[in-house]
């Protein structure tokens, strides 16, 4: 069974379109949506979202952004220090805080 040269579908045995060329290229076609997108449109099928070529080339790009993107990093269990307890002055007598005034 051939396969549409736009959409890229299998073609199911008595239907579709087999368009020829002048210059001989053969093209076949599922539908006249798919054979007036190609030749009277100009559309690509890569551009149109419905294709197989689209979504063959849509998968690739997926992949090659999560290839290239940054991958999170790991957090680091670092031990941090236990708070220091603020270091107790040590006390002052009434009695020396008066001479100190004094």
């Amino acid at each position: 069974m051939p396969k549409c040269s736009f959409s890229g579908e299998s073609i199911s045995v008595g239907t579709g379109i087999m368009y020829v060329q002048a210059d001989g290229k053969v093209f076949h076609f599922k539908n006249s949506k798919c054979m007036k997108n190609f030749l009277k449109l100009k559309r690509k099928p890569l551009r149109t979202k419905w294709t197989s070529a689209y979504r063959a080339e849509k998968a690739k790009r997926v992949a090659n952004l999560k290839a290239a993107a940054p991958k999170p990093a790991a957090k680091k269990s670092e031990a941090k220090p236990a708070a220091k307890k603020s270091e107790a002055k040590p006390a002052v007598k009434k009695s020396e805080v008066k001479e100190d005034q004094e």
